[in-house]
């Protein structure tokens, strides 16, 4: 399995992880921080955008594996 280089922003930190990680974990891997409600999908306090446009909930996605590196966009909601 290919190594696949993440990067976090509006961090900048980049790790290496691997096709279908689980993208909480790359994150806190990274020592960088996703701030997390229900761990089922349903709150979106996890909510993060790829490069693509993409948004995915972090705590049940996985890395893709369908390229070599990925950005990964965090957000920020004060509520949470």
């Amino acid at each position: 399995m290919s190594a696949i280089a993440v990067r976090f922003m509006p961090n900048d930190v980049t790790v290496t992880a691997t096709a279908g990680e689980p993208m909480i974990e790359v994150a806190r891997r990274a020592g960088v921080a996703i701030p997390t409600g229900c761990l089922m999908g349903s709150c979106h306090a996890c909510e993060i955008e790829l490069d693509d446009g993409t948004n995915l909930c972090a705590c049940i996605s996985g890395i893709p594996g369908d390229r070599p590196e990925i950005t990964i966009h965090l957000f920020s909601d004060p509520v949470w």
